[in-house]
């Protein structure tokens, strides 16, 4: 039983610029717009990175109150929104989620794509994710995503090669860690760092205590590339620029790794 990080999700006041930042300074390029998030307030991009994913969601207007809008205010400005995974079996995670009294606040499933969106409140954090894909080809690492559209590769570039760590502020940071782990079911550890992290089958996920004034969420991904001389010469020029190997972008610190 496996469990990948897939997709990253940000949230911010406005789309474009936020999209304009990650294009000109990752090089990535939009592979879909879901006209399906409009059903709540929004609209979004969606960007691969190697075979995942980063997306963009913003509220459509803002004056009107949106579940989005609403996390924007609790976390003070753009920043990381939703930590998403890909399962290869939805039945023994839905059995946890039942056992450990976890509620979902979306929960979808289709023919070939299965949604289980867990309540923030009982997981902390971050929103934490777990889907599914069917049918052909849909346990492959660059296999089909429905979040991504139909034609996702089409939107592939080289500049980046993947996600390969995603981290969470916590105001307790070992309870969130421990709460992540039995939901996942995978044993909780420690970096270099001493921090608790989950190792899934292709990326990692930290957990550390808030240090950048904001509230707890999803505050940092590190990002393979074998171009970070490249993306870190672009976010010097459009002023993105954060540290020796990093870029803020979406209010999310970018690791280049």
């Amino acid at each position: 039983m496996w469990l990948r990080l897939r997709q990253i999700a940000l949230v911010a006041h406005e789309l474009e610029p936020v999209q304009k930042a990650l294009i000109d300074v990752l090089g990535v390029k939009v592979c879909f717009n879901d006209p399906g998030v409009g059903n709540f307030g929004l609209h979004n991009a969606l960007f691969p990175v190697g075979s995942q994913f980063i997306e963009v969601v913003a509220p459509i207007d803002p004056t009107v109150d949106t579940a989005g809008g609403r996390y924007l205010t609790r976390r003070g400005g753009d920043g990381g929104y939703m930590v998403i995974t890909q399962c290869d079996d939805k039945a023994p995670r839905r059995k946890r989620f039942e056992e450990l009294g976890v509620r979902l606040v979306s929960d979808f499933a289709g023919k070939h794509f299965t949604n289980m969106q867990m309540h923030p409140k009982d997981t902390g954090g971050s929103f934490f994710e777990i889907d599914e894909m069917k049918g052909p080809g849909a346990h492959d690492r660059d296999g089909p995503w429905h979040p991504a559209g139909p034609d996702w590769k089409a939107g592939a570039t080289d500049d980046t090669r993947g996600i390969v760590a995603a981290e969470m502020q916590c105001d307790d940071p070992q309870a969130v860690g421990r709460r992540w782990a039995e939901i996942a079911e995978i044993d909780l550890t420690k970096d270099t760092a001493d921090a608790a992290e989950l190792v899934l089958d292709n990326a990692t996920l930290r957990f550390v205590t808030c240090e950048d004034g904001r509230p707890e969420g999803l505050s940092a991904i590190d990002i393979a590339t074998d171009r970070a001389a490249m993306i870190l010469e672009r976010a010097d020029a459009c002023d993105v620029r954060s540290g020796d190997d990093q870029v803020l972008i979406g209010g999310v610190r970018m690791n280049l790794v």
